[in-house]
């Protein structure tokens, strides 16, 4: 079964370059192409997949330096750039782990299937929200993420230490299914899944390492549907998404090499006040006057 997921995973990364290619092929004629600095993007996707490989999250990273860069794009396609670019990289990250960590496959496939459920349906909404009301939902559900990443930290650990399961029965893997079905709803409005999922693998009594393959599993099937719908409903930046793809990618590579020699608490407090910020960014945004959109002519 576990074989069976794989190739799953490769078919969506081959059916995902061709449908994301596509429509930047199109763009490109269409002169619907943004301008952007390629270097911020790549520095950007590079920085944000090297974490989140290690198990950080990509999401709320990538909001955090596209600020600090200034990079060309509206607060309403964030979500959509999220997803978009994060996609390939996640599902390279998905091919790459779920062979190194053992789960239960009953339990790996619903939880994913699940999260697949929660993105095709929250998508749908998200890409027809105005950019004030995707920075509050961002602003405080990346306030929760980091709240909830900082209340399970080790130093902290407010969270049960979980256990050593590699699967969910019964009552639990309902609860899990439930959990994951609203994760992958909030993985569309550019709230990663990382921390909760593994918060909630922990609260289940699973082993931590059960988390990687959930979680990167998980991503890497409800992304590409949820990036559809993005593409679909012009709801990205397609020059960032490009770069940030592509560095990202890199990332994930150069993060595995070097998976085991990193202080993991230090980096996981990082991101802690990284997230912070950027839900700091995101509120104060969203309290300043809309600008009047400019017409082109």
């Amino acid at each position: 079964m576990i074989t069976v997921l794989l190739w799953i995973y490769k078919i969506v990364f081959a059916g995902f370059a061709v449908f994301f290619g596509y429509d930047l092929v199109k763009a490109r004629g269409n002169g619907k192409l943004e301008k952007e600095n390629p270097i911020k993007p790549i520095v950007v996707g590079f920085l944000s997949d090297f974490g989140d490989t290690l198990g950080i999250g990509s999401f709320a990273p990538t909001v955090f330096y596209m600020k600090v860069l200034r990079n060309n794009i509206h607060d309403k396609q964030i979500p959509g750039t999220l997803n978009v670019a994060h996609t390939l990289p996640v599902l390279t990250e998905a091919i790459l782990f779920t062979t190194k960590v053992e789960v239960e496959p009953i339990t790996l496939i619903i939880l994913i299937a699940a999260a697949v459920v929660g993105s095709y349906i929250g998508a749908g909404i998200i890409s027809k929200l105005d950019e004030k009301k995707i920075q509050v939902v961002m602003g405080i559900a990346l306030l929760a993420t980091a709240i909830l990443m900082l209340i399970s930290h080790p130093k902290v650990n407010l969270f049960p230490a979980g256990g050593t399961a590699t699967g969910l029965t019964a009552g639990k893997l309902v609860v899990g299914a439930i959990g994951n079905f609203i994760l992958g709803a909030l993985m569309t409005a550019g709230i990663g899944l990382y921390a909760p999922c593994m918060a909630m693998v922990y609260f289940l009594g699973m082993s931590p390492d059960v988390a990687f393959p959930i979680m990167m599993g998980s991503c890497a099937l409800l992304m590409p549907v949820a990036s559809a719908k993005f593409i679909k409903e012009n709801a990205f930046n397609r020059i960032n998404s490009l770069f940030i793809c592509i560095a990202g990618i890199a990332g994930v590579f150069v993060a595995v090499k070097f998976f085991t020699s990193l202080p993991m608490d230090m980096l996981k407090i990082l991101v802690i006040i990284v997230i912070f910020l950027t839900s700091f960014m995101m509120l104060r945004a969203a309290k300043k006057p809309a600008q009047p959109e400019q017409i082109e002519g």
